[in-house]
């Protein structure tokens, strides 16, 4: 990812209701040859509204470079244990970041995976709270090569992974250990992720930004058919009591509005008026009190600026009642993520 400050700064806008309290429960960290994203950026990105916790999750940063191959994703939650540290530290005042963190395994392995699920709890026993093995997946060649949240799906990944026999015996283990799931996917697997979530009800299922709507590469130009078919899958979702949603994260170049490509970022006023019809039809289908607002950053920084996307947030949300309003804006993160 690029540094896109100077981009992002050609549209300015003051927070809104600075003093509402924010769990942002989706965002990541990395240090990589060109893309820095930690602590520091994190803290400059979320000035001026009231976050007070965040929630990391996994996105394949500081892996062990040594040891079992299967062991190496634990260095990502030692490495977050350790800024979460820093921010309990006081440093960045009532900002308590990576509150929560969620990991990776590969759940591929079975029963085998018990003993690297045990290696990322005893990494961060205050703090861990679940697994996402991404399953994003599409038909070869619909998709244009842009970098997803922050790098491609896991080269392996199998079509119809969250129904494969190894994969559901690895996450059979995560109610065993207390543990809950980041479903990561596009829309077209929206019918796997009810499946699995009938299959387990025993076992929180979130799921990630909208249930990954896109329209890009051979989506491009079907939006009132991929909003029907959408929606279509996600009340079918909704209807599992087992999961929950994070309402955000489309702003990537791969969901298709084209921002990244425009002269000037969007204004929330903007963001929001083609975001609301996607929003909404979530919130309504799962609820307010299933229902989180996440920022999916630094990755949907590649779209729009921190406060521009928490004001659209704030914008959408003005008619909700100020119980709807707490738990999306942080109630059900904090339930959910045992914050």
């Amino acid at each position: 990812m690029t540094n896109n400050l100077g981009w992002l700064a050609l549209t300015p806008e003051e927070p809104l209701e600075p003093d509402l309290p924010i769990v942002d429960p989706h965002h990541h960290l990395w240090d990589r040859p060109g893309s820095r994203y930690l602590l520091d950026e994190l803290v400059a990105d979320l000035h001026g509204h009231n976050v007070v916790q965040t929630v990391f999750i996994e996105c394949g940063a500081m892996y062990r470079a040594d040891g079992a191959e299967e062991f190496r994703v634990v260095g990502e939650t030692e490495f977050v244990q350790g800024v979460a540290a820093m921010s309990a530290s006081g440093r960045h005042g009532a900002l308590r970041a990576c509150a929560g963190i969620v990991g990776t395994a590969d759940l591929l392995l079975g029963e085998r995976v018990a003993p690297v699920l045990e290696a990322q709890i005893a990494a961060s026993p205050n703090r861990f709270r679940g697994i996402r093995h991404r399953a994003a997946w599409a038909e070869p060649g619909t998709l244009p090569g842009v970098p997803a949240p922050p790098s491609p799906p896991r080269p392996d990944t199998p079509p119809r992974l969250l129904a494969d026999p190894n994969f559901r015996r690895g996450f059979a283990l995560l109610r065993t250990y207390g543990l809950s799931f980041e479903a990561w996917l596009y829309h077209p697997q929206l019918p796997e992720v009810a499946d699995l979530a009938r299959a387990f009800p025993g076992t929180t299922i979130i799921l990630n930004h909208l249930g990954g709507p896109v329209q890009s590469g051979a989506f491009a130009g079907r939006r009132d058919e991929i909003f029907a078919a959408w929606k279509r899958d996600l009340a079918a979702v909704a209807r599992c009591e087992n999961v929950v949603l994070k309402v955000g994260g489309i702003q990537m170049p791969v969901n298709g509005f084209g921002w990244h490509e425009r002269p000037r970022p969007p204004t929330s006023d903007k963001l929001l008026a083609e975001n609301r019809a996607w929003y909404l039809e979530a919130i309504e289908r799962f609820g307010p009190a299933r229902c989180m607002f996440e920022s999916n950053f630094p990755v949907d920084r590649a779209s729009c600026s921190y406060t521009v996307l928490w004001n659209q947030f704030k914008k959408l949300s003005a008619a909700f009642s100020p119980d709807e309003r707490a738990a999306m804006f942080g109630g059900t993160a904090r339930r959910v993520y045992r914050l």
